[in-house]
């Protein structure tokens, strides 16, 4: 079986070419908007593009910009959103996941709309269908869509179940009770005639359910077509898989967003995937479609092609964004092309029609797992240009040299490392360097895309961390074994976890009250899912272990007599994910040589870099003279006609930036009340144009706490 899926693997190498539309001979632009003035759809555009043709801000006064307004949620918590700007009205999230509207000139509350069941799950942005005489707004809110009318924030009681469809259904084995799994719309569908695509968010481990592609009825939320992104018995592909995969396995899902061709018809779908996510002994193969870029059918949810970016993947190297749909210059003609970032620091850019690559790519051979039970692939596809923009291989002179102290710690912890480079499979009980790290190089925030010059902006992670693999052991104690089966995959073996992404558990009973825990473990917060099904008792075991510390209960504690209850472990993998790690210093900064953080401006007619510039600071270290650092950076840029690249995203120094798209000199900053991990977005009302972006405190360890929409515009 296993010779079969490689030589299967061998043909579909890079992109598989299937009977598609006609394509069209002269380049087509594919942005939908309402109009100009408006920021209409996630990202500015369904194109993935970040572009606007907006020019009243532009380089020559970009530099007079000035706080307009502030609309303060007074709430704590993640604010990742993108808003949406039709007419007036601006869109957007609190950091409850409930849908606020305020008015995009003034900033005041229009109307508030709360979910059944609030929830810090990241949502990123809303989706808007019109078709001039009726408006409705699309909300995903944890398990659920709504349909909310825009001038209300009422739900449409005619669309699925008095207003809203839950995602979960038609996910899980038939006869499975789906209401006790997860699913989450972290970003938002794709507006496509009549119907609404969507992805979800599923878990990293077992149990999950499918990542399927569907595409629903805007008036109804009736299903009108689903792509299995794990083939079920005859469809191609299901031979990539071990049998019966699709019952046994799950995700290979769409949490990322997807870009649209409207005028072809064509959705790009890229998938994360399989799990469990970092050991694949019960999916041997090479498991298409995870890890890929789809193309399909925005009509009928056909194939048309793809492309995948992993095979096999036990690295979590799922595509982070959605693709940017690009006009470039290629052989001497005009191509209407997809660019696809990657958390490995590659840009992968294709044929938008035939799925060709523009830019050569090659299966590398990489090491072999020797992990027990596990089969990594021989090779990986590597892009020959253009170049990556994040590093690719930690080595000894690469680590910090910011205090002879935080050099000795580093190299004492490097020399206990793997580290050879990209691909190399993690092993038992060591550390592998992943480096970019698990958040990339690339990450959801996307690139921006200028239309008139074919360059794309690209911000970028390039901070190194670590993971390994463990063998699963059942301790007898019920809260270690749901520990080490849901939780440690985040938190780490040692509840240290990587703060602020995965925190840190060490004395959380302290910290919190015991319905504070199971207030979150049952709703999820932030990256983490919900695990609304778990039983009273092994809710009660979970916090006796975490009293405990990582030491297991013993016969005489206070576990009782739930020791006697049957362990119902909740995933068959042999081992399990030690955890995510970032390479740190002993003082908390990334314990290799800056830059941490960058901007990159990449010209796809040629592959060839424009510039690339260090972005963000830690401003404690600039203070002492370390400045032009970068830092980790979430939130992708946005980019005007005006000429500029304008960019929130940095971690630490709570600034938005405005730099020449054509030159990377930085034009105009502003301090904002908390980091801007979020896209901005530009509109204009009554012949003024202004620049929003969402802000918060979440990941920001050291900085205020809060969240706020910040409006910005010319006096």
């Amino acid at each position: 079986m296993v010779s079969r899926v490689r030589n299967f693997a061998a043909i579909v190498t890079l992109a598989v070419f299937l009977p598609i539309v006609t394509p069209i001979a002269e380049s087509q632009s594919t942005r939908t908007k309402l109009s100009n003035a408006d920021w209409a759809a996630y990202n500015g555009g369904q194109s993935g593009d970040h572009y606007s043709e907006l020019t009243q801000i532009n380089r020559g006064n970009v530099a007079s910009l000035r706080q307009i307004w502030i609309y303060d949620l007074h709430q704590q918590g993640g604010l990742e959103t993108n808003p949406l700007i039709i007419g007036h009205t601006l869109y957007a999230y609190d950091t409850q996941q409930s849908v606020i509207a305020l008015d995009a000139v003034t900033g005041k509350k229009l109307w508030t709309f709360v979910p059944e069941s609030p929830s810090e799950q990241p949502t990123r942005g809303l989706s808007y269908w019109t078709n001039g005489k009726t408006r409705i707004l699309f909300a995903g809110m944890v398990s659920y869509l709504y349909a909310l009318d825009p001038a209300t924030g009422k739900p449409i009681t005619t669309f699925g179940e008095s207003g809203r469809i839950d995602l979960r259904k038609g996910l899980a084995d038939p006869g499975t009770d789906y209401t006790k799994s997860f699913a989450a719309m972290t970003t938002p569908g794709l507006i496509y005639k009549d119907t609404i695509i969507v992805g979800s968010r599923l878990p990293e481990s077992e149990p999950a359910l499918r990542g399927d592609i569907r595409a629903f009825d805007v008036h109804t939320g009736a299903l009108r077509w689903a792509f299995h992104t794990i083939p079920h018995p005859g469809e191609p592909g299901y031979e990539t898989w071990m049998p019966n995969s699709w019952k046994t396995s799950g995700s290979a899902n769409n949490w990322a967003g997807m870009s649209l061709d409207a005028k072809r018809g064509i959705v790009y779908v890229p998938t994360g995937s399989a799990v469990n996510d970092f050991y694949g002994a019960d999916r041997i193969g090479n498991g298409i479609y995870a890890d890929c870029l789809l193309a399909l059918d925005a009509n009928t949810g056909k194939l048309l092609w793809y492309f995948q970016g992993v095979h096999h993947d036990v690295w979590d190297r799922d595509f982070p964004a959605p693709p940017a749909l690009v006009t470039v210059r290629s052989g001497g003609r005009t191509v209407d092309a997809v660019a696809q970032t990657s958390k490995q620091g590659y840009v992968f850019l294709f044929d938008r029609v035939t799925g060709k690559p523009l830019f050569p790519i090659k299966e590398r051979p990489f090491p072999s797992s020797n992990v027990p039970g596990e089969k990594t692939s021989p090779t990986q596809p590597i892009p020959l240009a253009p170049a990556p923009y994040a590093r690719q291989r930690l080595t000894a002179d690469m680590l910090t040299t910011r205090t002879l102290e935080a050099h000795a710690y580093a190299l004492a912890r490097f020399k206990t490392f793997v580290s050879n480079g990209q691909f190399v499979p993690l092993s038992v009980n060591k550390q592998t360097v992943v480096f970019p790290g698990f958040d990339g190089g690339a990450e959801w925030g996307g690139p921006a895309f200028d239309p008139h010059t074919g360059v794309i902006y690209i911000n970028a992670n390039d901070v190194a961390w670590t993971g390994g693999l463990t063998l699963n052991t059942e301790s007898g104690d019920r809260g270690a074994d749901f520990y080490e089966s849901q939780c440690a995959f985040c938190h780490g073996d040692d509840l240290q976890g990587s703060p602020p992404a995965y925190p840190s558990l060490v004395g959380i009973t302290k910290r919190l009250s015991d319905s504070d825990i199971l207030k979150t473990v049952h709703e999820g917060k932030g990256r983490m899912p919900s695990f609304s099904d778990i039983s009273d008792t092994d809710a009660s075991a979970l916090l006796r272990f975490l009293r405990a510390g990582t030491q297991p209960i013993t016969a005489n504690s206070e576990a009782g007599d739930s020791r006697m209850e049957a362990i119902e472990p909740e995933s068959t993998a042999k081992y399990h994910f030690t955890g995510y790690r970032k390479f740190l210093d002993p003082d908390g900064y990334p314990a290799i040589q800056p830059p941490w953080g960058t901007l990159n401006a990449i010209d796809l007619n040629t592959g060839k870099y424009l510039w690339k510039i260090p972005l963000g600071t830690y401003p404690e270290l600039a203070a002492k003279g370390m400045k032009d650092i970068g830092t980790e950076n979430y939130g992708g840029p946005l980019l005007t006609a005006g000429g500029v690249l304008i960019i929130g995203a940095t971690n630490f120094d709570r600034t938005i930036r405005a730099f020449d798209s054509a030159t990377g000199k930085l034009l105009w900053s502003a301090q904002l009340p908390y980091s801007g991990n979020a896209t901005p977005a530009t509109y204009m009302i009554d012949g003024k144009q202004y620049i929003v972006i969402a802000a918060s405190g979440a990941r920001d360890t050291k900085g205020p706490k809060g969240a706020a929409y910040v409006a910005f515009a010319l006096p």
